[in-house]
């Protein structure tokens, strides 16, 4: 007679029911501090402008003669600026056994992945919309058409450290970015000073712009963190409790007023960004869209769809610190 054998612990393979929780975990960043601190706004063509104007500098010697003639006005033109949409897709397929299935933690597979895709692409486009991209015209089926990055539209008030300036595609300040910044090299980066976050607010502020945001990585946060001009890192407590410890603060204090210092995960880490978001948006030729691609199989397809430009509505209004230690 064959010998039975006997279960003693609980671990038998055959009657443990499966334990998976009904919760996905994803702890991906998705917050985009950049298109979320400037304006949105509309484009009705991929290649899309502005003007922007400046007053006269101020004059000590404005004193005319009593009764003499008016003479003749002299005409400044604006300055007629321009940049490029680009459009950013994800493509999302689910098979009809997947999207059939009980899942756990979505609803549908279909669904899930669209959720995400959506994320995705948000991320990306802050990516790109902080990047050293120089605006490009495209060319049919070749190659995309993209729009200029921040980085490429800072150039009046800047601080180089030994890299090249972008540069307009027109003369006077006329066109757009197509030139992108150059010669940014570990080998000639430098470490990021209060010195010169004081010197981007003020030229900022000489120029007409009222400076309310620091962007910057991680690694240079932490810099701005140590600087001096920081807002009082201490709380009064008055409850019987344990007292909390701020290891830093998110508002430094000038000579300009205050200005929040925002980390941003998705921007290029060598520069940093002194911005008055008055005068930058998102321009949208076409907003977020999702449609669905013609079915050839036993699969659903659906491509997620926007095409938009980054519109700089005066560069003096924004400054940069280029070149810099970035981790």
């Amino acid at each position: 007679m064959a010998s039975v054998t006997k279960v003693t612990t609980y671990d038998s393979v055959n009657a443990i029911r499966e334990d998976l929780a009904n919760v996905i975990y994803d702890i991906s960043p998705v917050d985009t501090p950049f298109m979320s601190n400037i304006g949105r706004d509309s484009a009705s063509n991929t290649y899309f402008e502005w003007q922007t104007d400046a007053l006269a500098s101020a004059s000590t010697t404005n004193a005319a003669i009593e009764g003499a003639d008016a003479g003749n006005a002299d005409f400044d033109p604006t300055v007629r600026v321009a940049n490029y949409t680009q459009i950013s897709t994800k493509v999302i397929s689910v098979s009809g056994t997947a999207d059939s299935t009980n899942n756990a933690g979505m609803r549908t597979v279909m669904a899930y992945q669209t959720a995400k895709k959506a994320k995705e692409l948000k991320r990306d486009m802050e990516a790109i919309l902080t990047s050293n991209q120089a605006g490009d015209a495209g060319s049919g089926t070749s190659t995309a058409r993209k729009t200029a990055g921040l980085p490429t539209w800072l150039i009046t008030n800047s601080q180089a450290n030994g890299a090249t300036v972008s540069a307009m595609s027109g003369a006077s300040g006329n066109g757009y970015p197509d030139t992108a910044w150059t010669s940014l090299s570990t080998a000639t980066d430098v470490a990021f000073t209060e010195t010169m976050l004081k010197t981007a607010i003020q030229q900022v502020w000489v120029q007409g712009g009222e400076p309310k945001v620091l962007m910057v990585n991680a690694y240079n946060k932490t810099v701005a963190s140590g600087f001096a001009g920081l807002a009082d890192q201490r709380i009064n407590y008055t409850r019987a409790e344990p007292l909390k410890i701020i290891a830093t603060a998110d508002i430094y204090l000038g000579d300009f007023g205050e200005v929040s210092i925002v980390p941003n995960r998705f921007q290029p880490g060598n520069f940093a960004f002194v911005l008055d978001p008055e005068y930058a948006s998102v321009s949208y030729l076409r907003p977020f869209r999702t449609f669905d691609i013609a079915k050839t199989g036993d699969s659903d397809k659906k491509e997620m769809v926007v095409e938009y430009g980054l519109r700089i509505k005066s560069e003096k209004a924004h400054a940069v610190v280029a070149n810099l230690i970035a981790s």
